[in-house]
């Protein structure tokens, strides 16, 4: 059992579970009855995405240190009760489900997803071998 982390929108991987959206907004021009259908989202989220000045923010960043100021922010956005508790209980999880987090940004590397995985982590979360975009 273990968390995958995936772009929304992207074909599902075998045994992935259910895909959790951590966006702050549902897929523009999609119904909502066919987020699943379409790859998006089983289940949404919001809490654990980036405020909208954040993902503005995030959007803008050119350099590192741009990025580096969205991740300490981000990050300190997440340490409040409600999103924290949300971290815990899906590390939690992780440990007797096969689930996946996921954003609609191209590269892992440049999005929130990478600061949800540090944060998962950092409270024992597990997550599947294969490395998901």
């Amino acid at each position: 059992m273990a968390i995958s982390v995936v772009k929304l929108g992207s074909p599902r991987g075998e045994g992935e579970g259910v895909r959790i959206g951590t966006v702050r907004r549902p897929p523009r021009g999609v119904p909502k009855e066919e987020f699943a259908s379409r790859n998006y989202y089983d289940v949404w989220l919001p809490i654990l995405s980036p405020s909208q000045a954040l993902v503005t923010e995030a959007k803008a960043a050119a350099t590192d240190a741009e990025w580096t100021a969205f991740v300490r922010s981000f990050t300190k956005e997440m340490k409040v009760p409600e999103a924290s508790h949300v971290l815990d209980l899906l590390a939690a999880l992780s440990h007797a489900s096969q689930f996946s987090i996921g954003c609609y940004c191209e590269s892992e590397s440049r999005c929130h997803r990478s600061v949800l995985r540090r944060l998962l982590e950092e409270r024992g979360a597990r997550f599947a071998a294969e490395a998901c975009a």
